[in-house]
Parts: structure tokens; sequence; C-alpha cells
């Protein structure tokens, strides 16, 4: 079985600025790094949409993508905070009665 390689942000940033830079084709330059071709595609389509922000790192989100995550651990937490309230509103509503 084969196992999966890791690349380090600098090694992408390489690779992508063979294509960019040097104008090697995505063919050649994927083959000189041994890569696939579709890997060295998606790194440059990645890096063109966002350079400043390309290629975080293993388990690191970028920005945009840790605030997302955290709104939604908030609205988790505060719809299981409604439906508690509303419970509480429910049996007291009962009890009054």
């Amino acid at each position: 079985m084969k196992t999966r390689r890791a690349f380090t942000a600098e090694f992408k940033h390489e690779a992508v600025r063979l294509v960019r830079q040097r104008g090697l084709p995505v063919a050649r330059a994927a083959q000189q790094i041994d890569v696939h071709e579709n890997v060295l595609r998606k790194w440059v389509k990645e890096f063109e949409a966002d350079p400043t922000q390309a290629f975080p790192g293993q388990g690191k989100m970028k920005p945009e993508q840790a605030e997302i995550e955290r709104l939604r651990r908030e609205v988790a937490r505060l719809k299981m905070e409604r439906d508690i309230l509303k419970k509480a509103a429910a049996f007291f509503a009962k009890e009054s009665s």
C-alpha cells in the first residue's frame, strides 16, 4: 500500500514558481519534481486564488475558516441554550396551571 506523501509549504511555493515565473508547462514541472500533474495544477489554482494564505499547513486553517468554525461552535452552543430555556419555560408553565 502506498503511503501519502506530505509536502511543505515551501516546496509547494517553489513548485508553483516553476510554473508561474519560469513559464514551465505544468506537465513538465510536475514530472521534474515527481508529483502528479493534477496535484501541481491544484497548487497553482490555490495559490492564484489567495497568494498570501495559500498552503497554511497541516492542521492549520486560514483565518476565515477558523472564524467560520468558531461561529459554528457558538451557534451550536446557543441553540442548545435556547432549547434548554424552551423546556424550562414549558415546565414552569405546566406547574403554574
